[in-house]
């Protein structure tokens, strides 16, 4: 009987020694967290998707309560979040203008031309190890073996008739697919506009029309018909500048190789 006293003594005493000092150590080592930065982290979308510049959401959210980021820096949860952080943070939320991802390429595979049939890993990034950079005959057009697919957490992107194409509805602008994309062909745009330049090639006239039907060809007939200023050819590549861009369409109407396109006409 003696026996069982002392080791439940023993037991007993022990116990209490580990509280004590687990009870000390979590006094003397408390990590202090900023209230504000668990709420932040609460009205976060929680896609962790890297698009505002910091490795995830409880980074950003750190970010944003000591200051260093502003309220909308989070690109997926838009203006309802940014409002909802800034009540938080006690500022007022700067309305950003919403972004969207867009392909600069419309050579599908019905226009552009193949130099012959690739059979091995379906992925963007393995071209560079393969003849010309990939079967199709454009060098700066999209591969479509969907690397930014595979990129995008929002199901925003999908591959159609072999080339890429972004629903802008559900696009958040994290820019994964950007990132993905090794010829550089996607980046993001202002939501709200309409006309933009569906290609990226820098060729001359005469190879873009060799490779692809519908490329552009640097003829300088948007540019000439924009009455703002806002389309000009460098590279022998048409650009328009979104500032200055009225929405007018009058560039997609003067383009011969209709590569000016209206993105309201866009479905997947």
């Amino acid at each position: 009987m003696t026996g069982i006293l002392l080791a439940a003594a023993l037991v007993g005493g022990t116990g209490l020694l580990l509280g004590l000092f687990l009870g000390l150590a979590d006094k003397k080592f408390k990590v202090e967290v900023d209230e504000k930065e668990l709420a932040i982290r609460d009205v976060l979308p929680g896609n962790n998707c890297g698009g505002c510049g910091y490795a995830g959401c409880d980074a950003l959210a750190k970010a944003i309560a000591s200051g260093e980021a502003p309220a909308g820096a989070c690109p997926v949860g838009g203006a309802p979040v940014a409002e909802k952080v800034g009540a938080i943070m006690g500022v007022e939320a700067e309305a950003g203008v919403r972004m969207a991802a867009f392909v600069k390429c419309a050579g599908d595979c019905e226009k552009t031309k193949v130099q012959y049939e690739y059979t091995g890993v379906k992925d963007c990034s393995m071209m560079a190890f393969v003849p010309a950079g990939g079967a199709k005959s454009c060098a700066y057009g999209c591969l479509g073996y969907g690397s930014c697919v595979k990129a995008c957490p929002f199901d925003a992107i999908h591959i159609v008739k072999g080339i890429a194409k972004v629903d802008k509805e559900q696009c958040k602008a994290c820019g994964k697919c950007v990132e993905a994309c090794p010829r550089n062909l996607i980046e993001l745009v202002p939501y709200e506009q309409e006309f933009l330049v569906q290609c990226s090639s820098k060729d001359k006239g005469k190879a873009v029309m060799q490779a692809c039907e519908v490329g552009c060809i640097g003829c300088r007939k948007c540019e000439k018909t924009c009455e703002h200023g806002a389309v000009s050819v460098n590279d022998n590549l048409a650009h328009i500048d979104p500032e200055k861009c009225v929405g007018c369409g009058k560039c997609a109407e003067a383009c011969p190789k209709k590569i000016i396109t209206g993105r309201k006409e866009e479905t997947l």
